[in-house]
């Protein structure tokens, strides 16, 4: 599958967990709703996967957090906030290049509705 059927299948299951649960709950709960819906659909999905920052040709553990990768091709970084900040963006153009990833998602719960809670993020990698 590619990043864009992911991610297609990514914000259908987001809808469907807005629609069942409805804006107002802790990202920790969107998370493992959303995980338990992508796997349930065939995916495989990993939750707050760690990784290390390379820095001067040094590895260092203490990295960063993804709130979900799925099928080792879309980050998905999961927010129930009043509004999104420009920084929030900004974190997952990081991930991206961070982890030389074309695509990923910034899905934001607390909205009034869903299609205004859902941002596509790309990382225009050199082909």
């Amino acid at each position: 599958m590619t990043e864009n059927e992911i991610a297609a299948i990514v914000v259908d299951a987001a809808r469907r967990i807005y629609r069942t649960l409805g804006p107002g709950l802790l990202e920790s709960v969107y998370q493992a709703t959303l995980s338990f819906e992508l796997r349930k659909r065939g995916l495989v999905v990993v939750e707050q996967r760690a990784f290390p920052v390379c820095y001067e040709g040094i590895k260092l553990d203490i990295g960063f957090r993804v709130d979900l990768v799925v099928d080792n091709k879309l980050v998905v970084e999961i927010k129930s906030v009043e509004l999104l900040a420009p920084v929030h963006r900004k974190q997952v153009e990081t991930y991206l290049r961070l982890l030389n990833m074309r695509l990923g998602l910034l899905i934001n719960f607390n909205v009034e509705l869903m299609k205004y809670g859902i941002q596509r993020v790309v990382n225009r990698l050199p082909e």
